[in-house]
């Protein structure tokens, strides 16, 4: 049977005022509206909900039995729809971020701490990979990417560092025995320590200068994956050969003397991730609390 939660109401309302032109003054429907739904819920049920008379509105044993189920009923919707409604105003539940290497090792270790501190309720899941991603299909909330990677047609939101750079470091015994090089195309006579994604192949080292951009394919004693960057930092220190990642990623070795910059002047520069994610209406809280807390916390 086909439920009429119209009808069902104003039967709700005509029983409880004791009328239709009592009910109607609390209702959004006519006294001769209220009259004809009820009627047609009696038709629909095949039983007298109410007794009529020219004085006052009574329910029947049946329709007191109906008005106690459906009061009950609607108390039960009212406190459910009153329950969804507090995940607006009250954060928690858990926020899935699809991220690269990069920005959970780089970004996201300056934002969490705080973000868990401000909202203890929230807990949030990290998905590491690279490349474009479908955030529906993975199951995500959002996810973090640079402009390059992002998909089409997605609501953006800077997250973490305005600008960074490339940064390209050798240790100081590999530059003594090899020298430093002084221009991009000065690296095909050293030892690179390249990376790749997913098993393809390495990607070329992007440098620029007062508006002029080199690529370069270098070459060396190992390849690795960008999930294992931290190899070829590891490899560089011990005097390897040349190593090219984020800025952030090499400064410890730097500011330890582990490792030297080289051709610092073509560093190139890039603006910083984007938080990307679907509409704007109906944002879940905990993204929505996320969204609000990056604001503030940029640099």
């Amino acid at each position: 049977m086909k439920s009429d939660f119209s009808a069902a109401r104003a039967f709700i309302a005509v029983a409880t005022a004791g009328g239709f032109r009592e009910a109607a003054k609390t209702s959004d429907m006519s006294a001769s509206s209220l009259s004809g739904a009820v009627r047609r819920l009696e038709d629909q049920l095949g039983v007298r909900l109410l007794n009529r008379t020219t004085r006052s509105v009574t329910t029947t044993e049946a329709g007191a039995h109906l008005l106690h189920r459906l009061q009950a009923a609607m108390s039960e919707m009212e406190a459910a729809l009153e329950s969804a409604s507090e995940f607006r105003g009250m954060p928690s539940g858990t926020l899935r971020l699809n991220v690269p290497l990069g920005v959970a090792r780089l970004v996201l270790p300056r934002l969490l701490p705080g973000f868990s501190k401000a909202y203890p309720d929230v807990r949030v899941e990290i998905i590491a990979e690279h490349g474009v991603v479908d955030i529906l299909a993975a199951g995500c909330d959002a996810g973090i990417r640079y402009n390059d990677k992002v998909t089409k047609n997605m609501v953006l939101t800077p997250i973490g560092p305005s600008r960074q750079r490339f940064a390209t470091a050798a240790s100081p015994a590999y530059l003594a025995r090899h020298g430093y090089p002084l221009h991009p195309q000065d690296l095909d006579r050293h030892a690179c320590l390249p990376a790749f994604v997913g098993g393809g192949h390495p990607m070329p080292w992007e440098f620029e200068k007062e508006g002029e951009i080199v690529r370069v394919e270098v070459q060396g004693p190992a390849t690795v994956d960008v999930t294992a960057v931290d190899l070829a930092v590891s490899m560089a220190v011990d005097g390897c050969g040349i190593v090219h990642l984020y800025e952030e990623w090499l400064q410890p070795q730097i500011d330890s003397g582990a490792l030297v910059p080289v051709l610092e002047p073509w560093w190139q520069s890039f603006d910083g991730p984007l938080l990307f994610y679907h509409g704007r209406e109906h944002v879940p809280a905990p993204l929505r609390a996320f969204i609000d807390y990056l604001c503030p916390h940029r640099w």
